[in-house]
């Protein structure tokens, strides 16, 4: 259901105003998704964004508002990633996540990991920054056992101590339910995790 957007106390008129009407509030759109509704797609975009219609988030990426008590909200993670991708198959997560394992992470991270089939690279979309990498696997959503693994395969990046993680890591092995743990890390460990879990387990 398209949320119809009032535009008459912000001056838009004519197929600007038009256009305005048919956006859904919270949406992200492309701007080739929005040429399709406008003849002069480009004017129009400048006038929605002056009017605070729209809010660019990229070149060629835009947010509807939706506003709440507190103010505008800004958009899910998942939704922006989606439509600047244009694909559904990713997994979006800060660093942050390992902290929840117990394994004595407590660093917050101020960025977002992207795994994905498609893009790789540092971009900023709107006021934040997310870290998309090409990986040929991730699960859908996460999981202990993935984290476990995908913080062994990062370890030169995290803002820890490198052989105080370790000690924890191995120490909490016998937490996780095996199947499940070894599965990850044959689908999604690097050679040096699959390698160093071998050497813990003595497999």
């Amino acid at each position: 259901m398209f949320a119809a957007l009032s535009s008459s106390s912000t001056g838009l008129r004519g197929a600007a105003a038009q256009l305005a009407n048919v956006l859904e509030a919270g949406r992200v759109y492309r701007r080739e998704d929005l040429s399709r509704l406008s003849t002069a797609v480009d004017r129009h975009l400048r006038e929605l964004v002056a009017a605070g219609k729209l809010k660019k988030l990229a070149q060629g990426l835009y947010h509807v508002p939706k506003q709440s008590s507190l103010g505008a909200l800004p958009p899910a993670d998942e939704q922006v990633v989606g439509v600047f991708l244009k694909d559904k198959d990713f997994l979006v997560f800060s660093p942050s996540a390992y902290n929840a394992l117990g394994l004595g992470t407590t660093q917050l991270y101020n960025r977002t990991l992207v795994y994905n089939h498609k893009r790789h690279g540092v971009f900023k979309l709107g006021n934040r920054q997310f870290d998309f990498r090409v990986k040929p696997r991730f699960p859908k959503k996460l999981t202990p056992e993935f984290l476990y693994v995908d913080l062994l395969n990062n370890l030169d990046e995290l803002a820890e101590d490198r052989d105080a993680v370790l000690r924890q890591a191995r120490s909490k092995l016998s937490v996780f339910d095996s199947a499940d743990l070894q599965r990850a890390i044959d689908r999604f460990g690097s050679l040096a995790t699959r390698k160093r879990v071998r050497e813990w387990t003595g497999g």
